[in-house]
């Protein structure tokens, strides 16, 4: 099995591991085993059991409970579930379904990190007496001179530094991601090399409590004035058709608007939510030349060049912030209010911010 560094500190007794029943925190509960001091796992149970055990593709439900448990029983270890089914519906779901409603783009992964696994298990670990806590987050913990710094996975693919830039220092200096450094593919043989239960499970995909991808279904169960229908319009006003609800459109969609006879493709340009309006217009007007963040969070110094990533998918663009506003080199598309600027200086993590509205290219000098 690789060597890895947990960065304990001289005599550390006690190492906890948030364990999602996946391979991930698997392999880092496997990895703290083998430090030879005492391990323990903790599972977040964020549904009732009665809906976790149907859900399929999910984390922290009533499958990935019983397979982190098992993991931990094929380790030796202890193993606790705690609760938090009310922390993660209040934090996570219902955010998620406000933000849809006023016409945001929620990514409710970040909400989870800073609420219910970050703050709440962090909590759960220092009364257990850990010396840290390690998750299977594929990020990089570096100790820098004014203390722990966090850079991105040195896998590409894998890297989740987009999903983590909420992280505050404090919390950085408390945890441990010992996965940063190694490709998915070694992850696995690892599992494998060791028979842990869960060497072959597939990973979690979506959004863990919509395992089926259907959003809109979700926040109109919760939220049923989510269908309200309202008008489609142009830059200027003018009416060019009608939709079902604003739950169904995000900045940036091409499809579903059902708009013909347009002489070049159509896009959600931005969501009016307090008059039901979505206003289309063609690619030009996606551009955007810088951002209002909000709730920023800083793990590094934001000032001078840096690279910005708008969405999680999204590379890194050159960018500068001046005050609360995040201005780009060259125009960025896609930029949606809801989703997360997060900052780089190369692999470093600087922290970032949350997107409160947008600038148009032409007016963002």
């Amino acid at each position: 099995m690789d060597a890895v560094d947990f960065q304990l500190p001289a005599g550390a007794r006690r190492i906890v591991v948030a364990m999602s029943g996946g391979v991930d925190s698997s392999v880092v509960a496997a990895l703290a085993v083998r430090t030879g001091v005492e391990v323990i796992g903790i599972t977040l149970q964020l549904y009732d059991h009665g809906e976790a055990t149907k859900r399929a593709g999910a984390c922290c439900a009533g499958r990935d409970i019983r397979d982190a448990r098992a993991v931990c029983d094929r380790l030796g270890i202890a193993h606790y579930v705690h609760d938090h089914e009310s922390s993660f519906r209040t934090n996570v779901v219902d955010r998620f379904a406000d933000e849809y409603l006023a016409g945001r783009t929620p990514i409710p992964c970040v909400e989870c990190n800073m609420g219910p696994k970050f703050t709440d298990l962090l909590a759960l670990a220092r009364d257990l007496g850990a010396d840290c806590l390690a998750t299977g987050h594929y990020v990089r913990r570096v100790e820098g001179v004014g203390g722990p710094q966090l850079y991105r996975g040195s896998d590409p693919a894998r890297d989740q530094s987009y999903f983590l830039f909420a992280t505050t220092a404090a919390q950085l200096d408390y945890l441990r991601f010992p996965l940063g450094d190694l490709p998915k593919a070694r992850v696995r043989e690892i599992a494998a090399e060791i028979a842990l239960p869960v060497a072959a499970k597939p990973d979690s995909q979506d959004i863990c409590f919509v395992p089926d991808g259907d959003y809109a279904g979700l926040v109109k169960k919760l939220r049923p004035e989510a269908e309200t229908r309202g008008d489609i319009v142009d830059l200027s006003g003018a009416k060019l058709g009608e939709h079902r609800g604003l739950v169904h459109f995000t900045v940036g969609q091409r499809r579903g608007l059902e708009i013909g006879g347009t002489p070049e493709p159509l896009y959600v340009v931005r969501l009016d939510a307090a008059d039901r309006r979505v206003v289309v217009g063609p690619r030009a007007a996606l551009a955007v030349g810088a951002a209002r963040l909000e709730r920023m969070n800083a793990l590094g110094p934001l000032d001078g060049d840096l690279t910005a990533k708008v969405r999680s998918m999204a590379k890194p663009v050159p960018a500068r912030m001046l005050g609360d506003r995040l201005v780009f080199d060259t125009p960025e598309y896609g930029v949606a209010p809801g989703q997360a600027a997060v900052l780089y200086a190369g692999e470093r993590v600087l922290g970032g911010g949350w997107i409160a509205e947008t600038e148009p290219a032409v007016q963002a000098a």
